[in-house]
Formats: structure tokens, sequence, C-alpha cells
């Protein structure tokens, strides 16, 4: 048992030392205010997401757009979003999607480090603004289009010429009774309207609203196909800034696992080019991670974004910083997908883990990830309002058109994507495929999560872009209703209260859509 945790009296320690007159200044570091309790702090218990809720402030602020959601520190994201590294969620297509709205996406440490390379190479050359078109020739079949359509959520495939021009639109509705080996050239939209790729985004919103269009090519001056824009794109190209490097590329992460040559991956990844390295394992508060965290730091230089956990408690964080970590993320067991906790009995109610450990980041001038437990647009701004500088989800974007599955049919017709967690007995055998089978054997006796759930397409939220929408506009709304025109501001402002399961659910719509 880890001493002082049940200790009543150490129940300060335990829950991050959270006052309400904090020193200003401590270490020779000026700390700044943190959130409060608006109830005393000898009733507090271990609290997750649902358990609390924020009080609202007098505000200044008079529009959402005031607010800047940029994280604080220097990990180049705009929002306070991190897909995670999972293999059913992040991939190619959500790399480059999420980065374009100002996240970032952590590829997995399953994934063969040939295919992370050209990952990486593809999510840096895309573009900023314009989305990726899915292109086929005109002699190609309507059912080979239907198989493609899906992996985009614009909905439209691109019919381009030998010279990469586009010379028709085809979408679903063009395949109404229509055979399915009919040639794209016979059912396809051959009268174009493009968008030239200097054009801003409102110059392609106002096209589109005249012409009563809903997608548009945009093409260079010699008439080939750079891009899509669509109607909802041109609005949040307004409204978000892409995550970017130094040399303006998207931003790209990738994990490495404590198990793996440290040395040899993530000189690698730094010569491909990978902006954020995460180190990662379930259990992160270990002596293997401690001396991967020195060898890739030395690899990396000072600067470098490095990523390490899980932890969720404040000494680990303390560890992990002291041998170079400049990000912690924290969470062990509150993952949609994770058996964790029920397998085990260790972790921690996550609202506590993260602001416990937020205030021992502050201390040591590192950052934290809140990775987990994350299933409403409240629980991303409780963690905010908790310290953490962003939020790692999965599951909720897994059932996404940009999640790396083929889309699948129930017996009702209704569209899923199937989704495993990363401990999981399918996850360990695609992991460990290239080892001795007894060995592999050996490792899938630890499973600590479900192999298999299906995400269904939610209506309204089928692109991953739809959910950070609702989570951004959300997080503007709390920041309107706290007072606060950033996230640092969040974080010192929120006053947060205990509530009741009925509590809770009172802020629940009686239809709820979530």
């Amino acid at each position: 048992m880890a001493k002082g945790i049940c200790d009543p009296t150490k129940l300060e320690d335990a829950l991050g030392r959270w006052t309400n007159e904090l020193p200003t200044r401590e270490c020779g570091r000026t700390i700044r205010p943190v959130m409060k309790f608006l109830h005393a702090q000898d009733e507090l218990r271990e609290l997750t997401y649902s358990d609390v809720f924020l009080v609202p402030q007098r505000t200044d602020v008079s529009s959402r757009f005031e607010v800047d959601l940029t994280p604080p520190g220097n990990t180049g994201l705009t929002i306070p979003i991190v897909v995670a590294n999972m293999t059913a969620v992040a991939g190619r297509r959500m790399a480059e999607t999420v980065a374009r709205r100002g996240g970032v996406v952590v590829l997995p440490q399953d994934i063969d480090l040939d295919r992370v390379e050209q990952i990486v190479r593809y999510v840096k050359d895309c573009q900023h603004v314009f989305e990726t078109p899915v292109t086929l020739r005109r002699e190609e079949s309507v059912q080979t289009a239907l198989n493609l359509i899906s992996k985009r959520a614009h909905g439209a495939i691109m019919v381009v010429d030998d010279q990469n021009k586009p010379v028709g639109i085809f979408t679903e509705a063009d395949s109404f009774h229509v055979d399915r080996f009919s040639r794209l050239d016979e059912v396809m939209t051959s009268e174009l309207i493009t968008v030239p790729s200097g054009a801003s985004s409102e110059e392609a919103f106002k096209i589109m609203h005249t012409r009563r269009l809903s997608i548009v090519p945009v093409v260079k001056a010699d008439g080939s196909l750079v891009g899509v824009m669509t109607k909802k794109g041109a609005i949040r190209a307004g409204v978000y800034r892409p995550a970017l490097n130094q040399r303006q590329e998207l931003l790209t992460a990738v994990a490495v696992g404590v198990n793996k040559d440290i040395e040899a991956v993530v000189a690698r990844l730094r010569d491909a080019g990978v902006d954020i390295i995460v180190l990662d394992t379930a259990h992160g508060h270990q002596g293997k991670m401690v001396e991967a965290i020195k060898k890739a730091r030395a690899l990396l230089g000072p600067d470098k974004v490095l990523v390490a956990g899980n932890v969720v408690t404040p000494e680990a964080v303390e560890e992990l910083a002291g041998a170079g970590a400049s990000v912690v993320k924290v969470g062990v067991g509150p993952g949609a997908m994770c058996t964790t906790r029920m397998m085990t009995g260790m972790g921690r109610p996550q609202f506590s883990a993260v602001a416990a450990c937020a205030r021992k980041a502050r201390e040591q001038g590192v950052h934290i990830w809140a990775d987990g437990g994350i299933k409403y647009p409240r629980d991303v701004s409780l963690a905010l309002a908790a310290g953490a500088q962003a939020c790692m989800i999965g599951s909720w974007f897994a059932g996404t058109y940009e999640s790396p599955a083929d889309i699948k049919q129930d017996e009702d017709g209704r569209l899923y994507k199937e989704n495993f967690g990363m401990a999981s007995r399918r996850a360990v055998t695609n992991r460990t495929k290239k080892q001795d089978p007894l060995e592999q054997a050996r490792k899938q006796l630890f499973e600590e999560g479900r192999s298999e759930s299906k995400l269904y397409l939610q209506p309204g939220q089928e692109s991953v872009e739809d959910i950070l929408d609702s989570i951004t506009s959300g997080v503007r709304s709390t920041c309107t209703y706290a007072g606060a025109r950033s996230l640092a501001e969040l974080s010192e402002r929120a006053v947060v209260g205990v509530q009741t399961p009925a509590g809770f659910q009172e802020g629940k719509a009686v239809a709820e859509s979530w």
C-alpha cells in the first residue's frame, strides 16, 4: 500500500494539496491560482467526472469566440484534444483530419515502423485547409466507388483524368437504381464548379452557397486537383487553426513501448520528423519507464516534446518529470475498453487523478494529458479545469469515418466499426505475432481489455470533425460561464462542486443524444 494514500491525515496530499489560499511562490517558481472546491475539503472523496460539476461565475466574456483554446506549453496544439494511440482509432485519415483542426493523433506502437514513416510523410504533405479527396478514373465501376466513399466524411468521389484534372463528381445518390457494374462516367455529375487553390475559405463558402453546392473540387492554375472543400469545411477553416510544427507541417505523434529498443526506435522516429514521442505503458511509474525517458531525452535534446505515462499519483509525475518528460499521461483504468480496475483493483477515479497530478506538474514545470474516461464534452471541460493541458480520447472516435476500421452493417442496416482495447487479447496477439508461440500464449493470459465492441456511427456525429465541433463548442461555452478567455484562466477560475448520481442525471436532456 502506498504510504499516506489511505491515511486520513494525508488526505490533503492525496488529493493534490488543493486549498483556497495557495502560496504565490514555491521553490522559487510563481504558482498561479488554481480551481477551488465549493464544499469543505474534509467532505471530499476520490472523484470521477460524473461526480462533479462546475459553478457559473461572473463573466465579462461576451462571445464564445473570444476564448482561446490553445493549450499552454509548446506542443503545437491549438485545441486541447489528443487522439489516443489505439489501433482501432488512430491511423492516417484520423491523423490528418484532427491535425487540420488543431489536435494531434498518437499513432500506436503496434504499427510497423516502415508504415509509421509512410504515414508521417503523408500527413506532413497534407493540405492545411482543403480536405483530401478520394479519386477514381472514369472507367471504374459504381461498386468500386461505393466501397471507397465512406473513407472520407465528405461523401464524394472525385473522378479525374490522366492529368489528375477533375471531370466529374460521384455521390451515393448517383448510385440509386443503377447497376453496380456501371462505369462512373455514365452516372457522375459532369458539370463542375471548381474553386482555385488560392481562394480563401470565405470565398469558397460564398461560391457553394450561391450555387447551392455542398462540396467543390479545389484546383491549381493548370486545372489539376489539389483537394476538396465542403460548406462545413469552409466554416471550420475560419474557426480552427491547424496544429503545425515550426516547418509549418501538420503535427504528428507516435507511441513507443518501453519494452522496445528505445534508442533505435526513438532515433528512427526523430529522423523521420515525428514531432511528439509518447513513451507508453499501462503502468508508467516503474524503473524501466524512467530509464526509457532518460534515453529518449538524450537523443531528442532539451526542447522536443516527450510524453510519458500512464500514472495517477503526484509522486509518479515528479519522478517522470525529473527524468526528462515534458508531458505526463494521467489515467489508469478509466478507458471504455479497459478492464484493469475490474481485473486488478488498481487505478484511481479520473478527476481526482488529474487534479492531484496537475498540481504536482505545475510545481515541476511540466504538463499532463488526461487519458481516458471522456464520454461527454463536459468531461473535457472538467479535465481542463482540473489542470490538464489536453485530453486523450479513444473509443469515442472509433465510430467515425476517419478511424482505420472498415464500416460494417448489422442485421438492422445500422453502420458500425469494431473497437478493441490495447490490453485486450486481440491487441496482445497482434503485438506479439512475431514472438515465440509459447511466449505469445503466456502474454495472452494477462488480458486487461475488451477484444471486441461495436461502435455505431451516430447520426450527426459520423465524422470525428462533428465530435470535435461538439467538444470545442462545449469548452468555449464552459469558459464563458467561468469568465475565462483561455484554458489557463479556466483552471484558475473554476469552482467545482460534488454531486449525487441524481444530480448528474438531472443535467441530462430528456431525449439524450450523447
